[in-house]
């Protein structure tokens, strides 16, 4: 396993984190024990997961991802050999069943105090914001469209500021921001630089061959600022493991069980992929180790999240990490992202 800081901290963590969102919906607990013990033992130290997953969200599933870990870190006493990510949902319908009142600071300090008790543990090494409060352009939306109705008001200090008191309550060690854009993540940098308030370290957003909109403003933010990108969906929803292109997918995988996750199943994002594999073919390397070996030696990556339904797809996906992706190679990429650029925003 390779290894880097976060940002402005010296804890160190896998430059693989593992992701967590299947389980308690395509994943059992059991299966989430077998995923962890393993990327334990290939030297994964980082996870990640949320107050809301697995995903898709529902009343009837919230928080039982958390709850998974924080049984494990209970049967095996392994709590401080990880450095643990969560996050609080952002507002909307979508996560109306868990709570209506933002980022406000009654929702800040109750998330992670329920967070806290599921989890089993009295601190959490990274808290993140989901997504943005006010209206812009997340989730596949690849334009910005001002709405002039948006209820929302800045209150990018009050946030850092509830924050502040948390972190002196020990509670949360550092905080982070995800599906995060270019002038927000400014705003919370200035906030926390004018105001001496904590500063936001990571940066969680969507970072794949099929998605390199983070290469935009993102990426010289991410560099100059030292804000660490923890890379997710690196494969594209499993697009870019090619198994939809050959037809090796079964009825349980991600996109047939939900069939709204579209993001990554356009004309174009097919025809990206197909090229992809075709090139990841021709250097003897799996299109799934080609994907990941891609995103996690870009130089403002910090982690790249990983995540699998099963042990076979954990294992190639953590064996990436000694795959180097030389010049030629890089060239044949940047060849096929020229013609398809971004095909999944």
């Amino acid at each position: 396993m390779k290894y880097t800081n976060l940002p402005h901290t010296n804890i160190k963590v896998s430059k693989l984190c593992l992701g967590t969102m299947t389980w308690g919906n395509q994943n059992t607990q059991d299966e989430g024990f077998a995923q962890m013990d393993l990327a334990t033992d290939k030297g994964i130290n980082f996870f990640d997961c949320a107050e809301m997953y697995p995903v898709p969200a529902t009343k009837e599933t919230y928080s039982i991802t958390e709850q998974i870990i924080g049984n494990w870190f209970n049967k095996t006493g392994k709590r401080d050999q990880v450095v643990l990510a969560t996050k609080i949902v952002g507002p909307g319908d979508y996560t109306a069943h868990i709570r209506t009142n933002g980022f406000s600071p009654e929702a800040l300090k109750d998330a992670v105090n329920q967070s806290l008790k599921r989890l089993q543990t009295d601190y959490i090494d990274l808290y993140q914001l989901h997504w943005p409060e006010r209206q812009t352009n997340t989730f596949g939306v690849r334009d910005y469209k001002h709405n002039s109705k948006d209820a929302w008001e800045d209150n990018f200090k009050e946030i850092l500021h509830t924050f502040d008191g948390i972190i002196k309550q020990g509670k949360v060690r550092h905080i982070g921001i995800s599906n995060e854009k270019a002038w927000g993540a400014m705003r919370y940098l200035e906030e926390s630089k004018v105001n001496n308030l904590p500063r936001m370290i990571t940066i969680q957003n969507a970072y794949s061959l099929l998605n390199r909109t983070f290469e935009g403003d993102m990426a010289e933010i991410a560099i100059r600022e030292n804000m660490g990108l923890l890379a997710y969906s690196p494969m594209a929803c499993g697009v870019l493991s090619g198994k939809y292109i050959k037809g090796t997918d079964s009825k349980n995988s991600r996109l047939n069980l939900f069939t709204r996750f579209t993001r990554y199943s356009s004309a174009e994002a097919t025809q990206a992929a197909k090229a992809y594999l075709k090139v990841a073919e021709e250097h003897n390397m799996s299109l799934a180790q080609m994907s990941l070996a891609f995103v996690t030696q870009q130089p403002f990556v910090t982690s790249n999240i990983i995540g699998a339904t099963s042990l076979d797809q954990l294992k190639e996906n953590i064996d990436s990490i000694h795959i180097k992706i030389n010049q030629e190679l890089i060239n044949s990429i940047e060849k096929i992202h020229a013609i398809f650029p971004n095909p999944s925003p």
